[in-house]
């Protein structure tokens, strides 16, 4: 058995229950203790070790049991071929567990005389310059603030140079297209989890290699793209540590909740955040509070589940398809509205007038007293509801699970138009009509439609306010409305047709965590009347919550 203290200190502290690990890091351990630590042909380099804890600790900041753990393993070498044993190292740790100082003082010392191989050039490679900057930015100001480093390196905001080795660390983005000769000695690829695929580090990769000790490092929390790099990845570090590859392949380190339940159990976030392990530094005792902070937030604000489940703790959605709350929240918007109550009041009238041919929603949005009513009415054309719904069939005829439409306009919550088309002058006219009670101060459309519509509104004498971008506004009102939702804001009064319309809809995440409202079936199962809900919500904003009886009562009282 080969051994180092660090190594050991973290094995022991596992062991002992010192610590918490999460299951693929208990697959670590005993990968490592099977094939790894076992064989005498591979020995840690000490003097590297400890000289790169000693220059992270002088120059960027005091390190932790896992960074120590991790930096013995990227000094590990094979006495069969006197080079590194890991070429490939996998880091995937929560959000705030120091991944960019790690790769600041990594890739200083790296092109380093401590580390002393000339020409040892280095890339910091991310998504966006922002991010590929990051630690390029920290070494800077690192060096300028250290006269002794200034006589080291030559650093400014693009690269670093190691003067002693002619070394060169520099950012570099995912666009690898201009970047083929290269000959790095070391590449860190940042972010991972945005990566749709490996078009984007190929290159980089291909350029490792003619370099003695090259070194690929791959680090980042999780995220929302799936079946991407980040997923192909995981795959080959479950491989290696099962023994089914080559054990230097790579040495993966992947951080995670091991189930949902566990978010609600602070004593197991550090299964997804070494950094939270005892004893906590001063930074993890400031990182735990944050972290304490955005879970309690929860509580109020639940759309930040999936961000702070998928980043915080590693463990994302594997379904990134869902419906925009569950049903018994959707329920709860069967309240009775006061209509009488809300006569007079401040409105934003919306509308989602998608096709002339099949359905279209009005709807106007009040405030009170915390609450957000939503009162609507919506249109359809009697070939359309007759073709998918069977409206005009006897029931025993009608198609399977169709949805009531006669029942729905029985109620009073749809109109059926026997035309060729919507006229816009139906929904002109029920605006028109409920102005008479309501104050409306705007009406919300997209743009898909508003070159049609407009004239009839303006002649009306309304204002229209026109969303260029609807897609745009579905990840930005999505927290809202979620959290709306949950928290029983929303009032509908017996609305079965809004419920339906809001049960069609089929709430998909991008790969940047941004959620967009699609149609879980494109012609039968419509979301006219949620579209338009949202649109209203848009500018819900703009509203005043008091009662204009009151402030007249309270005027006409004061002594002029």
């Amino acid at each position: 058995m080969i051994h180092q203290k660090y190594v050991d200190d973290y094995i022991t502290a596992y062991k002992m229950g010192a610590i918490k690990l999460n299951k693929e890091r208990i697959m670590l351990m005993n990968y490592l203790e099977k094939y790894v630590l076992n064989n005498d042909n591979l020995y840690f380099d000490e003097e590297r070790i400890n000289d790169y804890i000693t220059f992270t600790e002088k120059w960027f900041f005091p390190t932790v049991m896992y960074q120590r753990f991790l930096a013995a393993f990227i000094f590990l070498y094979d006495s069969t071929t006197d080079d590194v044993y890991y070429d490939e190292h996998f880091w995937v740790v929560g959000r705030g567990a120091g991944k960019n100082g790690t790769i600041s003082s990594l890739s200083a010392f790296l092109i380093s005389q401590l580390n002393g191989i000339a020409g040892y050039n280095g890339s910091i490679v991310a998504n966006s310059e922002d991010q590929a900057k990051t630690s390029i930015t920290e070494i800077y100001d690192t060096v300028e603030t250290n006269p002794v480093l200034k006589s080291s390196f030559n650093a400014n905001k693009s690269q670093t140079e190691g003067l002693a080795t002619h070394s060169i660390v520099k950012y570099q983005t995912s666009n690898g297209k201009t970047k083929d000769g290269l000959r790095d000695g070391f590449v860190v690829f940042d972010e991972i989890h945005q990566y749709q695929d490996d078009s984007g580090v190929s290159v980089y990769e291909s350029g490792l290699g003619k370099r003695p000790q090259s070194r690929q490092f791959e680090l980042g929390s999780d995220g929302y793209v799936r079946d991407g790099y980040l997923d192909n990845k995981k795959e080959i570090a479950l491989q290696v540590m099962q023994g089914e590859l080559p054990p230097d392949t790579m040495f993966p380190f992947w951080c995670k909740l091991d189930s949902e339940d566990e978010i609600d159990d602070e004593s197991m976030w550090e299964k997804a955040n070494p950094m939270l392990s005892k004893p906590l530094t001063s930074y993890g005792k400031t990182l735990f509070r944050k972290i304490k902070k955005d879970y309690l937030k929860l509580q109020s604000e639940p759309s930040k589940r999936e961000e702070f489940l998928t980043k915080r703790m590693n463990l994302p959605l594997i379904d990134l398809e869902k419906s925009v709350a569950p049903y018994e929240q959707v329920k709860a918007t069967n309240k009775p509205i006061p209509m009488d109550k809300l006569e007079g009041r401040e409105a934003i009238g919306s509308l989602d007038f998608a096709s002339l041919r099949d359905f279209a929603a009005c709807g106007l949005t009040f405030k009170m007293d915390g609450k957000v009513y939503f009162v609507s009415h919506q249109f359809a054309r009697k070939k359309f509801v007759d073709k998918y719904y069977g409206y005009s069939a006897n029931p025993s005829d009608r198609p399977r699970n169709a949805a009531p439409i006669g029942e729905w306009e029985e109620q009073g919550l749809m109109t059926i138009l026997d035309t060729e088309t919507i006229a816009p002058e139906k929904v002109v006219n029920w605006f028109v009509a409920m102005r008479e009670k309501y104050s409306i101060k705007k009406i919300v459309i997209d743009n898909f439609r508003a070159d049609v519509l407009r004239k009839f509104f303006v002649d009306a004498g309304f204002e229209l306010d026109v969303i260029n971008n609807p897609t745009a506004i579905d990840g930005l009102l999505a927290p809202r409305i979620e959290d709306g939702f949950a928290a029983n804001k929303f009032i509908w009064g017996d609305n079965p047709l809004l419920r339906w319309n809001t049960q069609n809809v089929l709430v998909t995440i991008d790969s940047k965590g941004n959620k967009k409202y699609g149609k879980k079936e494109e012609r039968r199962r419509k979301t006219d009347g949620f579209k338009a809900f949202e649109y209203g919500e848009y500018r819900v904003d703009d509203l005043n919550d008091f009662d204009p009886e009151e402030s007249l009562e309270f005027l006409n009282g004061l002594d002029f």
